[in-house]
């Protein structure tokens, strides 16, 4: 009686450490999560290429419309913990996940495994996204109202309170320029990058990553600059002049462990020739999916 309980023991330990890692996905501006023609395919997309996988493809909100507004107009540090709560109540993903962040979902699952490391966030793939901010908006997918809305917040100041607690886009707003405003009144990116008050915990839950992918688009004609998906930016008091991600003071004072990954060989970089988002599906399945969702 006891071996045969023992063995059905070690068949469920087996079963269950032979099932992929789950993923979550969250999507980019103008998108949501279940549009067949974007993150709807690409849930496909992993599940055809990684059998058995449990894909999560966040909604914020109660209905796909919802969810694409938010992408505008909801102060995403709310959004943050939204997920965060969405993760923790979700059984299937307690012994860790891996994620996939386009656009600006990029930066905001990042801070999910800065703020939130229950559960685990194994590996982070960062397609587009904008982690050293934007200064710029010069394409927007979505409602002619809702394009119109955000740049006549951000003309407006993207710093004043009431534009930094309810526009997205205001709040990976970087002016360098004026790095003082920005480092004292960005609610978002400011805080993820420990620009103001330092957070350790930032750093050293960003360390529990196995491996963390950045992928650049180098025609990309939305993200401005396009070198914010390496993490590279202005050089302060320039808009013209770009900073690489390892002279950034962000990197070389290794504030949220950049610098710590990138030397233990868990920072990647994966550059594709395309505009944003238009990635392939062969570079997806040879480059993420096989490297990282595996």
């Amino acid at each position: 009686m006891q071996t045969s309980l023992f063995i059905g023991v070690l068949c469920i330990a087996a079963a269950i450490a032979s099932d992929p890692v789950p993923v979550v996905i969250w999507h980019g501006m103008g998108d949501s999560c279940c549009n067949p023609e974007s993150m709807g395919y690409i849930k496909k997309l992993i599940e055809d290429n990684v059998p058995g996988v449990y894909v999560l493809s966040l909604m914020i909100g109660d209905s796909t419309s919802a969810d694409v507004e938010h992408g505008f107009f909801m102060n995403v540090n709310t959004q943050v913990e939204e997920v965060c709560e969405t993760l923790r109540k979700d059984a299937r993903l307690a012994s860790g996940y891996n994620a996939v962040g386009f656009s600006q979902g990029g930066q905001f699952l990042r801070a999910v495994a800065q703020r939130c490391p229950d559960p685990p966030m194994r590996n982070l793939i960062s397609v587009g996204g904008q982690h050293q901010g934007i200064f710029g908006f010069p394409r927007c997918p979505a409602a002619d109202w809702i394009c119109e809305a955000v740049r006549r917040m951000l003309d407006w100041g993207a710093y004043v309170s009431f534009v930094q607690s309810s526009i997205v886009q205001a709040e990976y707003w970087h002016d360098p320029l004026n790095e003082k405003e920005y480092r004292e009144k960005s609610v978002f990116l400011a805080d993820i990058n420990n620009e103001l008050v330092y957070k350790d915990a930032y750093k050293q839950n960003l360390l529990k990553l196995n491996n963390f992918l950045l992928v650049m688009f180098t025609q990309d004609g939305m993200v401005v600059p396009r070198e914010s998906e390496w993490f590279g930016f202005y050089q302060e008091n320039n808009d013209k002049v770009l900073v690489a991600m390892e002279n950034t003071t962000l990197y070389t004072e290794d504030r949220i462990g950049l610098r710590t990954l990138n030397q233990s060989g868990r920072l990647h970089f994966l550059s594709v020739d395309g505009d944003h988002l238009q990635i392939s599906d062969a570079t997806f399945i040879s480059e993420i999916i096989n490297k990282f969702l595996k």
